[in-house]
């Protein structure tokens, strides 16, 4: 027997105009202006859908690793930076690659707890469900430095 349960988040949208000018994302816990990034030719105004993915991948990230990092009783202060890569070819935008560069500074930095700690880095990444949603699409790479 399984035990099924769908969350379901809801967001609203509004634009003004053309391809130049700018909307709102409003949902529960987030409203902001959205644009078109000035380095896509836009007017830069507020957020945009590469900052938005990027966002929602590190986040979930960093989530799934503190969490698995958790139960397995290793305690960790985390940092992260992450890189969305997006290619353009022949006037063609593709998300190309997210690199998220993870910072793990260890409370108790022994040889087992590094272990773990590197091995959930990767398993983290496999395991958040915006990378599984992006699987097949966009590229994603962990580089982890762990650290006392």
């Amino acid at each position: 027997m399984t035990n099924k349960v769908e969350h379901i988040f809801k967001l609203q949208t509004s634009w003004s105009g053309g391809r130049n000018d700018s909307g709102v994302i409003h949902c529960e816990n987030l409203k902001t202006t959205m644009s078109i990034p000035r380095e896509m030719g836009g007017p830069g105004l507020g957020t945009n859908p590469d900052e938005l993915l990027l966002s929602a991948a590190a986040s979930c990230y960093i989530i799934s690793l503190a969490a698995m990092l958790e139960r397995s009783s290793v305690e960790a202060r985390l940092s992260l930076q992450s890189d969305g890569i997006v290619q353009v070819e022949n006037n063609i935008f593709t998300y190309k690659q997210i690199v998220h560069h993870i910072g793990i500074s260890l409370s108790e930095p022994s040889d087992t707890n590094k272990r773990i700690a590197q091995r959930l880095a990767v398993k983290a990444e496999e395991s958040c469900m915006i990378s599984k949603a992006l699987r097949g699409n966009v590229e994603i790479i962990v580089d982890c430095k762990i650290t006392q």
